[in-house]
């Protein structure tokens, strides 16, 4: 993965990453209320992740925002648990082992900052993330954790770091 380049966010890359976003739900059909895509957040990452006990990170692909994932302690989650977010590549750098990288990294991080267990929350048309957090070792939760206000969210998942 030669001229790829993984650094945390920079308020620059806020459009950058909020087109991402969207585009990515809107290609799988899942942009839809109650997720990132009507999320205010979602244009304005870099305030939100000034948030303590958080960080996001930056695929940049010869020089371009092509991705990102971040770790966010989501309020109403039990001590020590942080939650995966915002996890999404543009159409034309999947398949190529970043977002693998992307969640390595997020997690490395996590674990190094004191948390235990990440959780996450996604939606069934996102299919091909699934099937990668269930490679990372996340098991499915009958119901959600913590207070996302992401509740067109269906699939929750969690891993002890």
């Amino acid at each position: 993965m030669e001229n790829i380049q993984i650094r945390q966010l920079q308020q620059d890359d806020n459009k950058a990453i909020a087109v991402i976003i969207r585009n990515s739900l809107a290609e799988f059909g899942a942009n839809k209320p109650g997720t990132v895509f009507y999320d205010p957040t979602t244009d304005d990452l870099f305030t939100l992740f000034q948030t303590p006990g958080s960080v996001y990170f930056i695929a940049e692909l010869d020089g371009e925002v092509v991705g990102g994932a971040g770790i966010f302690p989501t309020p109403a989650l039990p001590e020590g648990y942080c939650e995966l977010v915002k996890m999404y590549l543009k159409k034309e750098v999947r398949n190529m082992g970043l977002g693998r990288h992307l969640i390595d990294k997020a997690l490395h991080w996590a674990r190094k900052n004191g948390y235990t267990h990440c959780y996450l929350e996604t939606m069934p048309e996102l299919r091909k993330a699934v099937s990668v957090y269930e490679k990372f070792g996340f098991s499915y939760l009958n119901g959600p954790m913590g207070n996302s206000g992401h509740f067109g969210c269906d699939v929750w998942m969690i891993k002890a770091l």
